[in-house]
């Protein structure tokens, strides 16, 4: 599996119903996309968010989908209206999406630096004692990884309501527009 997001931020007076409503007409396009765990259509809004915010966030089953989707005309139509992003990835060493996550309207993502030298091994257990902390909470989704090119650890997960995600000031808040998924086991 792979986690995958990018992000535009865009200007403080931007009309975010123009994200909102691209949401709606391009969001069912990639229900039920081969080889993609979900999509979340995620954005932000400044006064919620410190800045006005475009940033899907996907988790994939396989390279080979991530590339399909990146080399074809869904990422190449948004490149043209929101401009050429920087692709982050990362290596999921806990992911989990339950029956419901279509049902989810707001996220919360981190991604933190890995000390030099760190004990990965104990990083990725408490990685996955995160995991199973936010599902226990009541998180639809939850994806925590690595990516060791810039050695940074991603937590996310999906939620039903803002009450339950218990956000903190090193996460970042979205709302989720619309949800593509497909079913995926836990890993």
């Amino acid at each position: 599996m792979i986690a995958m997001q990018y992000s535009f931020v865009l200007p403080a007076d931007y009309d975010m119903a123009i994200v909102r409503e691209r949401i709606a007409a391009k969001g069912p396009l990639l229900d039920d996309l081969p080889g993609l765990a979900f999509k979340a259509y995620l954005y932000a809004q400044h006064g919620e968010s410190s800045e006005n915010l475009y940033a899907p966030f996907y988790l994939w089953r396989d390279g080979e989908s991530m590339h399909g989707f990146l080399n074809g005309p869904g990422f190449a139509g948004v490149a043209r209206a929101f401009g050429w992003p920087s692709v982050r990835t990362w290596t999921p060493w806990h992911a989990s999406v339950g029956d419901e996550v279509r049902a989810a309207r707001h996220a919360t993502r981190s991604v933190r630096s890995i000390a030099p030298y760190s004990d990965l091994a104990a990083l990725r257990e408490r990685e996955e004692d995160w995991a199973n902390e936010a599902r226990e909470r009541g998180a639809l989704a939850v994806v925590a990884g690595f990516e060791p090119g810039t050695w940074t650890v991603v937590r996310f997960s999906l939620w039903r309501d803002a009450q339950a995600t218990g956000i903190t000031a090193a996460e970042q808040h979205y709302r989720v527009g619309h949800m593509s998924a497909n079913s995926v086991p836990a890993a």
